[in-house]
């Protein structure tokens, strides 16, 4: 009888299960219905007002990527604002909390006795052309919780003829322009060349993505556009590489490539055409504000910015140039340079000095034939007779491997008839 009983019970909920089911499944049959009496009725009226539904449906996709184009700052185009003087884009800082895990950089700062006393008055030279050479040489302190709240209250607006920043420290209000910092930095903002490229490698009135890409890894078979690389560079194109990527627009990470930004920058530079600065610091500034993966620049210039709006900087002690903030041997060591004899040689296995040891048994073949002591750290070999005598070691090495391995064989096999003449008798 408990059996039967327990068997009724459980038929029992079994239909109750299914009634509840029928019930729920006519429901939504009948909202579904309603839901499309609903749509029917709004369709009705749009048709009879005469609305366009896809040129809604435009509108709202334009509006979208209006959006999602101001939330994301990689595009040169967002340079370009519109024609009208007062009308344009406004850039806002990331969260305060994000702003502040970024570290602030600080530019290098040139001595020019030491520049001048190792050759590299050239460098110097154009910088002097751009007029940079004070702001270059300054060495200021760089206070690092005010740079960051700096960033952290910053909005840029982008116009079509000048840019401001607006900002405020310690409760003072900061807003300049192009102009305005220029003659706080000392340095020209009147004309000059703006270009601030992220990502896009087209055409332009000076720059030509594939005459600099070739330009510049020193290939004129390339065929296609691409990063470069910093072992592809001269030693000349090594120091204005440095030069941009540690004042122009500064940055911590993928030091040993070149962008087409920074390309377009070193071109600029070394064809002497001016650069009009402050507009391109506010640009960058614009742009590492609103990525997360980008450090903060101009630590020590914005210590003079600080000065001219009356911040107190006093309650706190500002950071001292280390001795590798200088452009001097230990940053250039960075850049993979070396002097020997007056002269800046790339510290490369494809480099003029080659740091491969010559065997003692060449040597005097090598100094014979070419004239240069090969003993010597300072000696150059020609390229020629270092691939000669590296193909020499590379057919000698081969032929002693070639040897060893004819050997392990032939005791591998003596090995082998061996153990088959051996005769093994059983144990009794």
């Amino acid at each position: 009888e408990p059996r039967t009983k327990h068997k009724h019970d459980k038929d029992a909920n079994k239909d109750e299960l299914l009634s509840e089911m029928l019930h729920k499944a006519k429901l939504n049959k009948q909202a579904a219905r309603e839901c499309e009496e609903l749509r029917q009725q709004a369709k009705r009226k749009r048709d009879s007002e005469g609305v366009d539904l896809s040129a809604t449906k435009q509108q709202k996709s334009e509006k979208k990527k209006e959006e999602k184009g101001k939330e994301k700052v990689t595009k040169e185009t967002f340079f370009d604002s519109s024609d009208s003087e007062n009308e344009g884009l406004m850039v806002k800082a990331l969260p305060i909390d994000l702003i502040w895990r970024k570290r602030v950089i600080r530019s290098k700062i040139f001595r020019e006795g030491w520049m001048k006393d190792n050759d590299l008055n050239n460098v110097m030279e154009l910088i002097k052309r751009q007029k940079w050479e004070n702001l270059f040489k300054r060495r200021e302190f760089v206070f690092v919780d005010a740079v960051k709240e700096f960033y952290a209250r910053m909005t840029v607006i982008h116009l079509k003829k000048k840019d401001v920043v607006k900002s405020s420290v310690k409760g003072v209000k900061i807003e300049f322009d192009h102009l305005k910092l220029a003659s706080i930095l000392g340095i020209p903002g009147n004309n000059g060349i703006c270009e601030y490229i992220k990502d896009v490698w087209e055409e332009s009135k000076y720059t030509k993505p594939l005459e600099i890409t070739r330009r510049f890894a020193n290939d004129e078979t390339l065929m296609a556009a691409r990063r470069i690389k910093f072992g592809e560079m001269k030693p000349f194109q090594r120091f204005i590489h440095s030069l941009v990527m540690k004042n122009v627009v500064p940055r911590f990470g993928k030091r040993d490539t070149s962008s087409f930004m920074n390309l377009t920058y070193m071109d600029h530079l070394m064809a002497r055409r001016l650069v009009n600065f402050p507009r391109v610091m506010m640009r960058h500034m614009s742009y590492v504000v609103s990525m997360k993966d980008h450090e903060l620049p101009y630590g020590d210039w914005l210590t003079m910015v600080f000065e001219e709006f009356g911040v107190p900087l006093v309650d706190k002690k500002g950071e001292e140039p280390k001795r590798y903030d200088y452009f001097e041997e230990t940053f250039l060591t960075m850049c993979k340079l070396k002097r020997e004899n007056g002269v800046w040689w790339p510290v490369t296995e494809t480099s003029a000095a080659p740091a491969v040891p010559v065997p003692s048994t060449v040597q005097q073949k090598v100094t014979e034939t070419t004239g240069v002591d090969s003993s010597c750290p300072s000696g150059r070999i020609p390229e020629a007779v270092m691939n000669k005598l590296q193909a020499e070691f590379e057919r000698a090495r081969a032929n002693r491997i070639q040897a060893d391995l004819e050997k392990a064989q032939a005791e591998n096999a003596r090995l082998l008839a061996m153990l088959q003449q051996a005769q093994f008798k059983p144990k009794p």
